[in-house]
């Protein structure tokens, strides 16, 4: 940054992005345009704001090309993205110093460490005269304004998303027409690839192939799934099959789209039967969305969750250390086809199915009775939309020991899930080619397949894919016993 000091004008006001990398439905963002002085938009790559969780590659990879769309948005509009790195409050601090601007203004976050560094930054920039505000750009219910009927915070979803859907939603906010004004002289700032976000070890072709960050791709494919898939959600979003989500919640996450967007452009569907959302497809979706609310309804209210257990009887869960079979895993090499489909496309595209994240989690914690932050960290490093409450929401509802939890001893077998869910075996086959010749009658089971089968599908396992790492009803009885150990320990 640029030591010495300029003036930009009276009223300039300095937008904070985090997470929010998105124009539309930015409430800072147009209430900066509202104060109708110059504006300065600036990201601050923080690293000490992410002590315990810092992001993960894939993350990271998103991040980099969501920060250059941002920036491609922002010049369309006459302004630019200033890049900054270091301590976020020391940063806003000195560009105030420099531009002599005289607000702040930023979305909140929801992470616990994001709160307690809101506060103290907000109350030491008001108390040094700098107009401080932050606005809710992430959720359609801050975690603060729901409660239940004994004033705590909701534990069961259900009951949470019927009190949800009575409270009225705020409309997305609008961003006035025209170019931003800009400063007349900008501060230094650092270039994109100054941050070191993309990987030295060139990993990440399939992401490239698979997604396209920013906000002009999250409209995009808001639009083309309430125009096509959505009408049929119910049925099909559990398929890993088949295209039948959403696949919006990377762009959810970095805030390249919001929920109120994806509010209206359902009850945009639903103008003329009266009825919201229109559909069933449309009312599952939105079920999917308060999933989301809810994870940050429980993180705000009970923020030790990402590494303890909600119920802390599972404290005592004799969870297994097994760095081999933890690897296997991690590579989708268990043995078992819709646990390694899921685990490969994983790495391959930074995302997975959300039913087979529920599988696969399933297998390692009961299966494997591996722990789930073991499964967390994981999902952490390699998710493009690795999101502290989700993520955690996620990974205790599979191990039994969060709000409105599986039940433990709800044990996933992976060959009945395949089945079901991926009948023909062609997600199967498309994430692990090694069995693409297999017929769907034994794909998700090839260690029962005759030899003349395996002989014909060009398989030998052990060698071309491994043996199950573990037997299904072996490992349901270990783990019904690990549950039954800590019912016995408790007083």
């Amino acid at each position: 940054m640029a030591s010495s000091s300029f003036s930009s004008g009276p009223g300039a006001t300095i937008i904070w992005f985090r997470q929010d990398l998105r124009l539309q439905d930015n409430p800072a963002l147009a209430a900066a345009l509202k104060n109708g002085g110059a504006v300065l938009p600036v990201y601050i790559l923080d690293p000490a704001s992410e002590t315990d969780w810092p992001a993960g590659g894939a993350s990271r990879w998103w991040l980099h090309h969501s920060l250059a769309s941002l920036d491609a948005t922002l010049r369309e509009r006459g302004s630019r993205l200033l890049l900054a790195q270091g301590e976020s409050g020391a940063v806003l601090r000195a560009l105030l110093t420099q531009t002599g601007a005289t607000a702040v203004y930023w979305n909140r976050r929801y992470e616990p460490a994001s709160i307690a560094g809101d506060k103290a930054l907000k109350a030491d920039l008001t108390s040094a005269g700098i107009d401080a505000k932050s606005f809710n750009a992430s959720l359609l219910f801050e975690p603060h304004t729901v409660q239940n009927k004994s004033g705590g915070p909701f534990q069961v979803f259900t009951p949470f998303w019927r009190h949800c859907l009575a409270l009225p939603v705020d409309t997305p906010v609008k961003l006035p027409a025209g170019d931003f004004t800009a400063l007349t002289k900008w501060p230094a700032s650092f270039e994109l690839a100054d941050l070191k976000l993309l990987p030295t070890i060139k990993w990440d072709t399939g992401l490239a192939a698979a997604w396209v960050p920013g906000e002009a791709a999250a409209l995009k494919r808001l639009k083309q799934f309430t125009a096509g898939a959505m009408a049929d959600y119910a049925e099909q979003r559990n398929r890993p099959d088949t295209a039948g989500t959403s696949a919006l919640s990377p762009y959810l996450h970095f805030g390249e789209i919001g929920p109120r967007q994806i509010w209206a452009a359902v009850r945009a569907l639903s103008k003329d039967s009266g009825v919201f959302p229109a559909n069933r497809g449309g009312q599952v979706f939105l079920s999917e969305v308060g999933w989301r609310e809810f994870a940050y309804h429980l993180l705000f209210h009970f923020p030790q969750t990402p590494g303890e257990p909600l119920r802390k009887e599972f404290a005592a869960f004799p969870w297994r250390k097994d760095a081999r079979q933890l690897l296997a895993w991690q590579k989708g090499r268990t043995g078992y086809p819709i646990v390694d489909a899921g685990l490969r496309q994983l790495w391959a595209t930074g995302w997975m199915h959300n039913r087979v994240r529920m599988i696969v989690a399933s297998f390692l914690v009961k299966h494997l009775r591996i722990s789930w932050q073991e499964g967390a960290a994981w999902f952490w490093d390699t998710l493009v939309d690795a999101d502290l409450a989700s993520n955690t929401l996620g990974w205790q509802w599979t191990a039994g020991c969060g709000a409105d939890a599986a039940p433990y001893f709800r044990i996933f077998n992976p060959f009945l899930q395949g089945a079901k869910f991926d009948p023909e075996g062609n997600y199967v086959r498309r994430w692990v080619p090694e069995l693409a010749r297999m017929p769907a009658e034994f794909i998700h089971l090839p260690w029962e397949a005759p030899m003349d089968v395996l002989a014909a599908a060009g398989v030998t396992l052990g060698r071309d894919y491994p043996h199950p790492l573990v037997d299904h009803g072996e490992a349901r009885v270990a783990a019904l016993a690990a549950l039954e150990s800590i019912r016995r320990s408790r007083p």
